[in-house]
């Protein structure tokens, strides 16, 4: 019994130590992949999705695998960042960074099935919930990460609110409520994840990776 409470205590130990340290599992070039990535999806959106206004399932399809790359990219980064370092509290990082980002992702897929298998005439509403959804993952990892994280993440909610708001009709676009021009816009997508990621990566390089080397 004294040996597995010692442990336990020890795991525990170990938890603390990881929830007070940065997470340096995300890097700049991989964010900033991401980033580009958005921006590269939003120029191919007119060829590969060229009337998601009449059948917007190309859209969310083009947006889906755009955004599974980047997921599989940065987890490919983290598995081997983990692997090479010998470091129990950065496994432990690593382990937080993922449980606290996880549940954004999994909100925004049963989203994005439930929209376009049972609520296809609101799908225009993804691209901004998308981007609500992704400023909690954001707001969630920030603890791990430099507080500058929290500005992008602020950014994001915002972006994802007006989105929703433009894309309705509701700030004055051209057209009458549920008839906007920036409804299924791939300048609201690019532009936005584009800029996060990037003001991301940057973050990422001037407060951890600059100043760690």
């Amino acid at each position: 019994m004294e040996l597995r409470e010692a442990l336990t205590q020890i795991a525990e130990i170990r938890q603390q130590m990881a929830r007070g340290q940065l997470f340096r599992g995300y890097r700049a070039a991989t964010t900033a992949f991401s980033g580009l990535a958005a921006i590269v999806t939003g120029l191919l959106q007119p060829m590969l999705a060229p009337a998601p206004q009449s059948n917007p399932k190309p859209f969310v399809l083009l947006w889906s695998t755009a955004a599974a790359l980047c997921l599989v990219a940065v987890g490919v980064e983290m598995i081997v960042s983990t692997r090479r370092s010998q470091s129990q509290v950065q496994r432990q990082l690593t382990l937080l960074a993922v449980e606290q980002f996880v549940p954004s992702v999994a909100a925004g897929g049963l989203l994005t099935w439930i929209f376009c298998d049972f609520l296809p005439a609101e799908i225009w509403m993804l691209p901004g919930l998308w981007m609500i959804l992704f400023s909690l993952g954001v707001f969630a990892s920030a603890r791990l990460l430099p507080r500058a994280v929290f500005v992008v993440g602020g950014f994001y909610l915002i972006a994802g609110v007006v989105a929703l708001l433009v894309s309705r009709g509701a700030l004055g676009s051209p057209g009458t409520a549920g008839d906007s021009t920036w409804r299924f816009s791939p300048w609201l997508m690019m532009g936005t994840f584009g800029t996060g990621q990037l003001a991301t990566s940057a973050i990422l390089y001037f407060k951890l990776e600059r100043s760690h080397e």
